[in-house]
């Protein structure tokens, strides 16, 4: 089939069916596809990559492509199932300051500077925050009660009797007019997106008497435990404004079992390729290569090729000649900025910060390996990370 892997490769599922989506790509018509993302962190993260490669993906072939952020929406907070409660709202300041260099993220993969055919960048307060009552009842007028519950997110709430407010009813509305007003023939998000995203074609449908497609894409997940490996509700994840070197390090720590989904979902390597490293893998190749590989690949997505060499090298320095040991005692620490000082205390590598200061300015603490000698230096932990004091005392952030 002519477009076998752009419908398969990080799809999830496609409504109302791939084959129905595939005879309209085949007409040669050019779609109006979009992506909204909302900015409640100050980062997008390797998960929504994927989205944004298969965006790519569809631009290279013609396509006109939005990226809509949803600074409203992202002030209502889309209902989460983490804890059993409603998301923290975000005020105007907040989601500001998050979205300030959103553009600059998602541009290392998905070109801008286009003229021949522009990406747009859109905002949903263009359009949500000049609602009135009316709109809003006319908007909620096209659903029923029983088909907001049937959200599972809604279900878990309910059947554990955990509050369920009214205004976590809106966001699936709103995320649907966003459809409506973009006039959007395709919208893409992750699986987790799903019910907000057939909201949508619902709405295109009853306003526009037309169709969307919805395309599912796969979540960045640990097969063997289930769970997210990027996620800003719980501040995990590798964002894309990360520095070439905590990227690197961050890829590394990844658990070898996510390996194979990685580079499907997060890089340009080809199918092919990719199946290669994955035999290797089930043949009994050294994970870590591949690992290798993979931190390589994405690292020069967003830093570039000699960057990527360069983190490539220093890693094979530290490693591959055992400057470091394989094991590493691991330390559970909050993922956050600390003062050095103030971690190592924590890591019970020094007995008072007076001791601390006194042994980083001696160069005798190092982070990935990399020396620091300033006793205010602030850090942000990551999973993975090695923090060193002296030669024997080496622990793994965990």
């Amino acid at each position: 089939m002519k477009y076998n892997e752009l419908l398969t490769r990080s799809i999830d599922k496609i409504y109302p069916t791939k084959e129905e989506f595939e005879k309209v790509l085949l007409t040669g018509k050019k779609l109006r596809i979009y992506m909204g993302i909302d900015p409640t962190a100050d980062y997008a993260h390797l998960g929504h990559s994927t989205n944004y490669i298969i965006l790519k993906r569809f631009h290279d072939l013609g396509h006109k492509i939005i990226v809509l952020i949803g600074d409203f929406t992202a002030m209502i907070g889309d209902p989460s199932d983490k804890g059993g409660s409603a998301r923290v709202r975000l005020s105007k300041e907040q989601v500001k300051k998050n979205v300030k260099t959103f553009k600059d993220q998602i541009g290392k993969i998905l070109d801008f500077k286009d003229k021949k055919n522009p990406i747009e960048f859109r905002f949903n307060s263009d359009w949500l925050s000049k609602l009135n009552f009316e709109n809003l009842i006319e908007l909620a007028s096209n659903f029923t009660v029983q088909q907001m519950i049937e959200r599972d997110i809604f279900e878990k709430r309910i059947k554990s009797n955990k509050p369920l407010y009214v205004h976590e009813f809106f966001y699936p509305l709103m995320q649907g007019y966003d459809s409506v007003e973009l006039k959007a023939d395709v919208e893409i998000g992750g699986s987790d997106q799903t019910f907000n995203m057939l909201a949508g074609r619902t709405l295109v449908k009853n306003y526009l008497k037309g169709e969307k497609f919805v395309i599912t894409t796969t979540l960045l997940t640990n097969p063997v435990t289930g769970e997210k490996l990027m996620s800003k509700s719980l501040g995990t994840g590798i964002g894309l404004n990360e520095s070439s070197k905590n990227m690197f390090g961050k890829i590394m720590a990844l658990p070898d079992e996510a390996i194979v989904q990685c580079f499907v979902d997060c890089t340009y390597l080809s199918m092919g390729e990719i199946n290669k490293i994955e035999k290797g893998l089930r043949k009994g190749d050294n994970p870590r290569d591949a690992k290798i590989l993979l931190a390589y690949e994405i690292v020069k997505i967003y830093h570039g090729e000699k960057i990527a060499k360069l983190e490539r090298d220093n890693f094979d320095k530290v490693f591959s000649k055992k400057e470091l040991p394989d094991k590493i005692t691991e330390i559970i620490a909050e993922l956050r900025e600390w003062k050095l000082v103030d971690l190592l205390l924590f890591l019970n590598f020094v007995s008072s910060k007076a001791a601390a200061k006194r042994l980083i300015v001696q160069g005798g603490v190092k982070i990935d390996s990399l020396k620091i000698t300033d006793a205010d230096a602030v850090i942000t932990t990551y999973s993975g990370m090695i923090v060193q004091a002296g030669k024997l005392k080496l622990v793994k952030i965990k």
